[in-house]
């Protein structure tokens, strides 16, 4: 009975560990924009016009 305890005391303290750290990650931008590389590559930015 005394593993059980210390095994939910355990999963507790993993789980409310990896909360704040997606909130630390999340306010340090880390999430922001994913899927934007892969297209700005394909954006077409050229202001040079051909002479």
């Amino acid at each position: 009975m005394k593993s059980l305890f210390v095994l939910i005391l355990l999963s507790l303290v993993v789980g409310i560990s990896a909360f704040f750290w997606f909130i630390f990650s999340s306010k340090k931008e880390q999430f922001d924009d994913i899927e934007g590389p892969k297209y700005r590559m394909l954006d077409d930015d050229d202001t040079d016009e051909p002479k």
